[in-house]
């Protein structure tokens, strides 16, 4: 391992973040809430926040999938990803929500203006994110898909997403 110059860490603690948050709105499953985790460590995001019926480290299943990112993410729990939500607002975060709505936006097309922070907000497997957090939303965007279904597993958007906001703030 050592080859691959990866961050201890301490060190990954230590290093700058990217201006972006990941808010996690009920979400059930511990394996996804893990890999989300894992997602977010490789991507270095600012935290991840945890809202609602999604669990919280330390946990099995979290730590199956979340490979130790558990501790070196930072994370904090909320009630509601509306609280969570407001918290940002005042630290200047635009809020962006991932979820088909009348409105949304195709995710390769949304301009991010420069210096910004973000926060994007995944939400429930099943039923998505909540309508609390929609309406406190500066935008909600939409990942294009061609197949059968309406949808992708929460913890691959969060990738695809993370991907896609890092190009658009020129870090990758």
């Amino acid at each position: 391992m050592p080859e691959l110059n990866r961050l201890s860490n301490e060190e990954f603690r230590a290093a700058e973040k990217f201006p972006v948050t990941v808010i996690l709105d009920d979400i059930r499953s511990q394996n996804n809430t893990g890999s989300v985790f894992r997602t977010c460590d490789a991507f270095r995001v600012e935290s991840l926040y945890l809202c609602g019926i999604t669990a919280v480290p330390p946990h099995r299943e979290i730590h199956k999938t979340a490979l130790g990112a558990e501790d070196s993410v930072r994370w904090k729990y909320f009630n509601s990803a509306a609280e969570a939500i407001l918290e940002l607002k005042k630290s200047g975060f635009m809020i962006l929500a991932l979820e088909h709505t009348t409105n949304s936006l195709p995710l390769q097309k949304y301009n991010i203006p420069e210096g910004s922070r973000i926060a994007l907000v995944f939400g429930n497997e099943v039923l998505g994110v909540c309508e609390d957090a929609l309406k406190l939303a500066d935008a909600c965007l939409e990942i294009p898909q061609f197949g059968t279904k309406h949808s992708i597993n929460v913890s691959v958007a969060v990738g695809v997403t993370l991907w896609e906001v890092l190009k658009k703030l020129n870090k990758i």
